[in-house]
């Protein structure tokens, strides 16, 4: 491997940490109870082994599967289809998702714009599709001839009209522009803090406050697709309590499991290549050091670019939300 410049600070591994982290992974060969997948990383092709994972464990799902264009990963190849092939080939594993479920649990499903109509048209007849997310990527190189490819969606799917969904969980801080007050010079429905005004709004649809994972964040890694923290930490916290179960059936580098145990919930996540799977395992480990999470502080999410500093001075003056409770790290580590 070449060296990477000082500044770098994208997580690799050693032979000697492929060796450990390699010999911590799971490896199902039938029917297992709940007890025996809690908190570990499964080494193995997720759509061979979900008929021997239990039933109605999970209280949240999160998918982000192949999505519909050609791409390699470490060897495996996925090639882009129609859509309607597409749609087959998410027929023939997602049914078995809602199955794995709890009856007020909540799935998550991620999807660009060549796959997102598959997705929904799918989704919509095992689940009851809630919402569409989209988040804005903030990467990507322009187009010359098209409009530049900046978003991905994510479909919001439950299995009743009984789910959570924490609201003050996830509300956002968001800078003051036009700082207006009442006629006795009382904020309307903001804040001061050291480095501005700021409110607390409401969760929306639209996302455009994350940072894709690049080389001097210290949650980076080689993965191609990686989701940020932030963005798992949104919807963690808005579908899930504490010490819920939080199942990733296409984990890659181990987002979905960090952010949960960094939130308090267990986990339970499936990766076909082990170099993501010994990169998941280390960046768990590396979680109970720094259970931070890059744009959230102090309970409330923060715009992006803002400095996370500013959460102590704003967060002492909202009298009017609910305390954020302090994350507890499952998997085998100790609680903080």
């Amino acid at each position: 491997m070449n060296a990477r410049a000082p500044r770098n600070r994208t997580i690799s591994l050693s032979d000697a940490e492929r060796e450990l982290y390699g010999s911590r992974l799971l490896s199902l060969d039938g029917p297992v109870q709940v007890d025996a997948i809690l908190d570990r990383t499964i080494h193995q092709n997720t759509l061979r082994i979900l008929d021997f994972l239990p039933p109605r464990f999970a209280d949240l799902i999160f998918v982000d599967p192949p999505y519909n264009i050609s791409k390699q990963f470490r060897g495996h190849t996925f090639s882009a289809r129609s859509l309607e092939a597409y749609e087959e080939w998410l027929a023939g594993w997602l049914p078995q998702l809602a199955g794995l479920l709890k009856p007020n649990g909540s799935l998550y499903m991620c999807g660009d714009w060549r796959s997102s109509a598959a997705i929904h048209r799918l989704a919509q007849r095992y689940f009851i599709v809630q919402n569409r997310i989209t988040w804005e990527r903030e990467k990507g190189r322009g187009a010359k001839a098209n409009w530049k490819n900046a978003s991905e969606d994510i479909w919001f799917c439950t299995l009743s009209d009984k789910y959570v969904f924490n609201v003050d969980a996830v509300k956002l801080t968001r800078r003051v522009l036009a700082p207006y007050t009442d006629e006795d010079g009382v904020p309307r429905d903001w804040r001061s803090a050291d480095n501005g005004r700021f409110r607390l709004t409401h969760p929306s649809n639209l996302w455009t406050d994350l940072t894709v994972p690049f080389w001097s964040m210290p949650e980076n890694t080689d993965h191609p697709t990686q989701k940020p923290e932030k963005l798992l930490a949104k919807v963690i916290l808005a579908s899930t309590h504490e010490g819920a179960v939080v199942f990733d059936p296409f984990l890659g580098s181990g987002t979905t499991s960090v952010v949960a145990k960094k939130l308090g919930r267990h986990f339970v996540g499936i990766e076909i290549e082990r170099e993501y799977c010994c990169l998941a395992e280390k960046r768990l480990e590396l979680a109970v050091e720094s259970p931070k999470v890059q744009g959230y502080a102090d309970g409330v999410f923060w715009e992006r670019n803002t400095l996370a500093e500013q959460g102590n001075s704003i967060r002492k003056q909202q009298s009017a939300t609910s305390s954020a409770t302090q994350p507890r790290l499952f998997g085998g580590h100790a609680k903080q």
